[in-house]
């Protein structure tokens, strides 16, 4: 029977893509015990004595309204009560951390994770209302138990030199590999890559700065993928620097400091596994270290020609965020592309047809259309075919109503909000880009393990048919997006 049934609005299709695991179960139901706290001014000894009778590792301070306060951990113990022997009848507000993060009990398993591996912490409080409701340890995100994501994001941070960031950035490459085994979805996939991907770029940074002079400020930007929280297993650099020249300094001047220590940046980040960019969008090229003036003057040029590199390097550079440094310099430069790109409907036209270039491999029979040359001749191009078209479809949108995330899910899911399509087609669309997503990720890992280096294409006969009518559904899905490109736009190609 030929593999060409449609499972459009198919719920087996959108919990498979959408990952509805154990990442995504709200932290409500992951409290399994009342939470034990203390009031403002319980003594040190007295909260000391109920840790170790309850035989947890955290205590809560509360005001009176049961709001969390401050937490006190047995870290805290160690470095605030037991090596300065602090008198034990002090207040626990003396040795407490204060404002401790909190979560609400409707958020997800998932948001517990990225919130304890980008801080480092081991515990984090629950509330309802404001109110206390819970405290949770990386062990009771049970569906991490064997990741360590916790103990790994602490290393990062904490990594002495390049040599142990490029050890741990195999450990982020088996870490991914135990959540494409336990079925995370690819948002809570690529998003826990980015976040310890991020900590491992500012711990090299960090690293390298410890060995220069004082430099200028400047904030250190990703683009593309990174930029847009979407990286994969295999990924390189597509880095920047935005500054603002001191008082009576030139750019030139700044830049000429920077450059060097870019450079010396991108080679440590290569060492750690991110290859140096083909293309050269990295700190060290002159033409990517650019002040706030210089940037806004390069993307205006941009918009108001519109050649074809042009548009290239606005799909690339316009999904841009701040990785260290101060974030306010490339918050300028978002205000800056979202005011300038909705005023220019021809650059947006143009945007448009440049990415309906990007066709979904299907032949006229609903078959897959095979590229590819030598052994990869019986191929499909999962990036190039597969994800593109709805990177730059959700770009497209995004620019033009308003919404300034850069990640692709995110996009749609701003598009439909402000109504600029349906909020039925945003979620398929973001299932069927997932989907593809999802596929790439497999693909890189079973590369990896054939010991080849990953790519982006598969030979969809090594795929079960179950996996080949949901590829083919979600290029359909991209046709449809494309074909919405086309009559706002009024393209004909």
């Amino acid at each position: 029977m030929p593999d060409t049934d449609v499972l459009d609005d198919s719920p087996d299709l959108a919990a498979r893509v959408s990952g509805d695991t154990s990442l995504a179960t709200a932290l409500r139901s992951l409290i399994r015990r009342p939470p034990v706290s203390c009031p403002r001014g319980t003594p040190v000894r007295q909260v000391l004595a109920v840790m170790d009778a309850q035989r947890i590792g955290s205590m809560v301070v509360v005001d009176d309204a049961q709001a969390p306060v401050g937490v006190f951990t047995l870290h805290d113990v160690l470095s605030r009560v037991a090596v300065p022997q602090i008198d034990q009848a002090r207040p626990i507000d003396e040795v407490m951390t204060p404002a401790p993060a909190a979560l609400r009990c409707d958020q997800l398993a998932q948001d517990a994770a990225l919130l304890m591996a980008a801080k480092g912490f081991g515990h984090v409080v629950v509330v309802e209302q404001g109110r206390l409701c819970g405290v949770l340890s990386e062990r009771d995100l049970f569906a991490l138990q064997r990741i360590g994501v916790v103990s790994l994001s602490r290393s990062l941070m904490q990594a002495p030199d390049v040599a142990t960031l490029k050890r741990l950035g195999g450990d982020i490459h088996r870490l991914a590999d135990q959540m494409l085994a336990q079925g995370a979805s690819v948002e809570q996939l690529t998003q826990m890559i980015a976040t310890l991907n991020d900590l491992l770029t500012r711990r090299v940074i960090d690293l390298r700065l410890a060995t220069t002079g004082p430099l200028p400020d400047f904030t250190w930007l990703s683009f593309g993928s990174e930029g847009r929280h979407e990286q994969t297993l295999r990924t390189d650099q597509d880095n920047g620097i935005v500054f603002d020249p001191p008082a009576g300094g030139s750019a030139d001047g700044v830049r000429k400091t920077l450059l060097p220590v870019a450079r010396q940046i991108n080679e440590d980040l290569a060492a750690c596994g991110f290859e140096l960019c083909p293309g050269n969008i990295m700190a060290s090229n002159p033409e990517c270290c650019l002040s706030v003036d210089e940037w806004r003057a390069r993307f205006a040029q941009w918009i108001e020609q519109g050649t074809p590199d042009h548009l290239l390097k606005a799909s690339i550079f316009f999904d841009f965020r701040a990785l260290w440094g101060d974030p306010a310099p490339a918050e300028a430069l978002r205000d800056f592309v979202m005011e300038k790109v909705p005023k220019n409907p021809r650059f947006r036209r143009q945007m448009a047809s440049n990415a309906l270039r990007a066709e979904p491999p299907l032949g006229f029979i609903q078959d897959f259309a095979l590229s590819g040359t030598g052994d990869r001749a019986h191929t499909i191009d999962l990036k190039l075919n597969g994800t593109t078209p709805f990177v730059d479809g959700a770009r497209i949108l995004a620019l033009t109503c308003g919404v300034r995330e850069t990640n692709t899910l995110a996009r749609l899911r701003g598009a439909a909000a402000r109504q600029a399509i349906r909020p039925d087609e945003a979620a398929t669309w973001g299932d069927a880009y997932a989907f593809v997503l999802l596929q790439r990720m497999r693909t890189h890992q079973a590369q990896q393990r054939a010991g080849r280096k990953p790519d982006n294409r598969v030979d969809p006969d090594d795929l079960n048919g179950l996996d080949r009518r949901i590829l083919k559904e979600a290029f359909r899905q991209t046709k449809k997006l494309q074909a919405k490109l086309k009559l706002d736009y009024q393209l004909i190609l």
